[in-house]
């Protein structure tokens, strides 16, 4: 079994509570009190059994401890999956959206996620999906639309001519208008 690690000087069990009292971070106030129970001169495993974790993460805190100090035991956010495509080809796409396909070159009249996707294929190289160009492309503020089929035969003064109009002003009926009578089947409904 190796010696353990032993933890930078610069600070105290006490200053590590201090900063555990002030600190917003219940992780790393949980971490700063495993290490002080270190510097108290507790075993690894005890700092382990107050941290709720094994003996190789308390390790790795020293470690981190020793190298950024306090500001080491806070949880740092995941770098996350590399981009495909780099700001560069975003660029180049965007241009080829907004300028459309050239329909002699590109063999469409229109772009479709799968023709951009084949695109980008045959500029830089890039495999990807038409679920991840959908998004990169909703991502650089550009939305599907689709122009409102229109028949090539429209006459706008005959759909003109075919709306109905309504009377400009409504009229209040006269006094002598009264509701028509009531419909009944004319048997009765009740015996007498």
């Amino acid at each position: 079994m190796g010696t353990a690690i032993t933890l930078r000087a610069d600070f105290t069990a006490d200053d590590l509570r201090t900063l555990a009292k002030a600190s917003r971070d219940a992780r790393q106030t949980r971490r700063l009190l495993a290490l002080a129970a270190i510097y108290d001169g507790g075993a690894r495993g005890d700092a382990a059994k107050i941290g709720g974790v094994g003996l190789q993460i308390v390790r790795d805190w020293v470690v981190r401890f020793n190298a950024e100090g306090p500001d080491g035991l806070v949880d740092r956010q995941a770098p996350g999956k590399t981009p495909l495509l780099t700001d560069a080809q975003r660029t180049a796409l965007a241009k080829a959206v907004e300028a459309g396909p050239k329909p002699y070159l590109d063999g469409v009249v229109r772009w479709r996620l799968v023709d951009l996707a084949q695109w980008l294929w045959e500029e830089f190289g890039v495999s990807v999906s038409r679920q991840t160009l959908g998004r990169e492309l909703r991502a650089m503020g550009f939305r599907k639309l689709s122009a409102r089929p229109r028949h090539y035969d429209q006459d706008p003064e005959a759909q003109a001519d075919f709306k109905k109009t309504s009377p400009i002003g409504w009229r209040r009926s006269g006094r002598g208008s009264q509701p028509g009578p009531s419909l009944s089947c004319g048997g009765r409904t009740r015996p007498e």
